[in-house]
């Protein structure tokens, strides 16, 4: 390598350690110390977003795959945590000082078993603290987001908002055939008949098809009690309306899965004017900045400001394990 591409290359290192270094100093010199350092009641910063004088109503939005993934906040501080957003419920919950939880819900569901945590936390909420809990529904509030806004005193989607999807998925890959095709052979010891069900490098047998259809059944049931009992409708009713298929915002009102049709204004409003809490102040939790999430900013904005290559890394994290999901997959 002759020495003007030495020069090149060591330029190029050079404006990228200078890049860095510009993008911290302006997130350090946006930062509010007093916030970093701070040690408040609240395990959340409360941002507020109408002034009130008499009550308060939080809003907690969930945002995302419902999936307890832990994402590192070193290159990503803005996807879903699922225990921020539990955290966040309780907090809401015990508040003596809140009198009522707005959830705005944007995602396409999750996990079986983050969905009920979720769920399970609404109804402790609503039967511990008697606090209403009503859900604004997003672009999407699908299968687990359906799931978990079930309980909901009142559930207000936009007009084109995609809800539904009631039902339990699980996929798997079997490349078998292009393993055959490429002369690769794979060996399997194994303890038991079942233990490599689902392995991408065979077929199904009809035993295993039958064992995992009896799964999904189990939990498709749960789903539908699910609904029987946050709605007040017939399983008949939910079975009919459950085989998969998602329903428009204005689809989902006509068949009786959501209330009202409407925004999130419109949905702080309609609690405000329900429950004698018109001069209430409504906020909503963020989490405190510290150091890690100062610094994982910094990174975000250098690396990409679409997050595009954010959610290609948290892709990349993800296990290739086939699970259960509450999930609408388009």
């Amino acid at each position: 390598m002759n020495k003007k591409r030495w020069f090149a290359l060591l330029a190029a290192a050079v404006l990228f350690i200078v890049s860095i270094g510009f993008q911290f100093v302006t997130s350090v010199a946006s930062t509010n110390f007093d916030q970093l350092f701070a040690f408040p009641e609240s395990k959340f910063e409360e941002e507020v977003i109408e002034e009130g004088t008499r009550g308060k109503i939080v809003v907690l939005h969930l945002n995302g795959v419902i999936q307890d993934t832990t994402p590192s906040t070193v290159l990503n501080t803005t996807s879903y945590n699922h225990k921020v957003f539990l955290e966040m419920l309780e907090e809401a919950g015990k508040d003596s000082s809140v009198d009522g939880i707005v959830l705005r819900v944007n995602t396409p569901g999750g996990g079986v078993v983050e969905s009920a945590e979720i769920h399970d936390k609404i109804v402790e909420i609503k039967e511990e603290y008697k606090k209403p809990i009503y859900v604004s529904m997003g672009n999407t509030a699908a299968s687990g987001g359906y799931y978990i806004s079930a309980p909901a005193d009142k559930i207000v989607a936009h007009p084109a908002t995609l809800t539904g999807s009631i039902g339990v998925i699980m996929q798997g890959y079997d490349i078998s055939g292009l393993t055959e095709k490429l002369g690769i052979e794979f060996n399997t010891i194994k303890s038991g008949e079942y233990k490599d069900i689902m392995s991408t490098f065979r077929g199904m047998t009809d035993s295993e098809r039958a064992l995992l259809q009896e799964m999904i059944d189990d939990m498709y049931g749960d789903f539908v009690q699910v609904i029987v009992d946050g709605r007040g409708m017939s399983e008949d009713k939910v079975r009919e309306l459950g085989d998969g298929r998602v329903y428009t915002g204005n689809q989902a009102k006509e068949n009786g899965l959501v209330d009202e049709i409407g925004s999130l204004d419109d949905t702080i409003a309609m609690m405000q004017e329900e429950h004698k809490l018109k001069n209430a102040q409504v906020v909503q939790y963020n989490q405190p900045q510290g150091w890690e999430q100062l610094f994982g900013l910094t990174v975000e904005n250098f690396v990409s400001k679409d997050e595009e290559l954010i959610n290609v890394l948290n892709i990349v994290q993800e296990s290739n394990i086939p699970r259960a999901m509450y999930l609408y997959s388009n």
